[in-house]
């Protein structure tokens, strides 16, 4: 263990009413690297079916997000010249925004999806969903039903897997030959260097470098015959992985992050040993920076309630005292209190309403995509802080 981020609500578990403050459940985010394989992982699993079953994530609400969609869509739609006869899968639907995205272009689509609410709402948008856990079981019942599909598509979700190499194997399962699994992960790498502490909570299991993906999908019976870099969710790792064999060797951008990431000590234990020093260091700063303009008589709120943002206010013990209120655009969190720290969850108009002095952007990996959006709370004075990699007030 080289990061113990103390006892932790789980950061999606958004409370109704004032009510259900003192039985909420916390548990221990602590954070692990294995010297034989390199991965960084949390030890404590929580069951699935307590973290995904009525989930409040919704995928379709960031512009920044949908615009990646498409670049995605028009990326893979392009690389395997898919057409209507062909079928993308992806695990981990959501909304089904993404696969909105391939059904816009003639493909054909199904998602899968274990949160009943959000896989409800993708069904009444046209996008078919199968409502279940993913495993290998389910990809051959999936691939009987189904067919065998082009693509496989996994996004930000293999590190919310206890099982990963079940997990791959299923998503192999489902492609024919020549088809791909397609993954995006946040790259550790980045998590490091940037210091994204924020990033890890109870539902990220893993912290994937790109060597542990090289071995994950070795295990999987898959090659990765590519790896590119993204820059959603600060920083991310798509790979493109074929079946093995088939002469497939893997690509030689993969090989070269692994190279990179050895080089900045991300295979010793002594590099995490620092990033968690400089995690105490960061919390320092931001607690200074918040505390000095309040006895400056600023006001000061917040602008989003990711996950990441309740485990950067809980590990802080950034509470209302702080900042009275936040607001979202996800009307599954409007009107509802974060976890951990109660904080009131308001709808987007209270910003330019209530006019606060500052406002600590949580969601800083779309930082421009709000300051854009707040240009009347601008014009009227607000200014904004971002707390990641380093706290500091975001001169626009």
């Amino acid at each position: 263990m080289f990061l113990s981020l103390g006892e932790m609500p789980l950061a999606n578990s958004f409370l109704a009413d004032p009510s259900e403050f003192d039985t909420e459940k916390r548990f221990p985010l602590e954070v692990y690297f294995c010297e034989d394989c390199t991965l960084v992982q949390l030890l404590d699993v929580i069951d699935p079916e307590v973290l995904f079953s009525n989930y409040v994530y919704v995928s379709g609400t960031s512009e920044t997000t949908r615009a990646h969609y498409r670049r995605y869509a028009e990326a893979i739609v392009e690389l395997l010249g898919l057409g209507p006869a062909d079928l993308v899968v992806e695990v981990a639907s959501n909304d089904g925004s993404l696969l909105e995205e391939f059904q816009r272009r003639g493909v054909r689509v199904l998602g899968v999806e274990p949160a009943r609410n959000i896989a409800e709402q993708a069904n009444r948008n046209g996008i078919p969903t199968v409502e279940q856990f993913f495993n290998s079981a389910l990809a051959v019942e999936l691939r009987e039903a189904h067919g065998p599909a082009r693509a496989v598509l996994a996004n930000n979700v293999l590190a919310h897997v206890d099982d990963p190499v079940d997990f791959l194997t299923g998503c192999r399962e489902l492609i024919d030959g020549d088809g791909l699994v397609i993954v995006e992960v946040p790259h550790l790498k980045e998590l490091i260097l940037n210091l994204e502490y924020d990033t890890i909570y109870h539902e990220h299991l893993c912290y994937f470098s790109a060597a542990a993906l090289i071995r994950l999908a070795e295990a999987a019976g898959l090659t990765i015959v590519r790896m590119d870099r993204v820059p959603v969710h600060g920083g991310s790792l798509r790979i493109y992985a074929g079946r093995a064999g088939r002469g497939r060797e893997t690509g030689a951008g993969a090989l070269e992050l692994a190279r990179e990431e050895r080089e900045l000590g991300l295979s010793d234990a002594a590099r995490y040993e620092r990033f968690a020093g400089d995690v105490a260091g960061n919390r320092r700063r931001l607690l200074d920076l918040l505390e000095s303009l309040r006895a400056q008589g600023r006001t000061l709120a917040g602008y989003g309630a990711p996950a990441k943002g309740n485990t950067l206010l809980n590990y802080c013990g950034i509470d209302t005292r702080l900042l009275p209120f936040t607001v979202d655009r996800n009307p599954w969190k409007v009107g509802r209190y974060t976890p951990g720290m109660h904080i009131p969850v308001l709808p987007v108009a209270a910003l330019e309403e209530r006019r606060p002095d500052y406002t600590l952007i949580l969601p800083w990996n779309i930082a421009g995509e709000i300051i854009a959006q707040q240009a009347g709370y601008r014009r009227a004075g607000g200014r904004f802080i971002l707390p990641i990699p380093e706290p500091r007030i975001r001169d626009v």
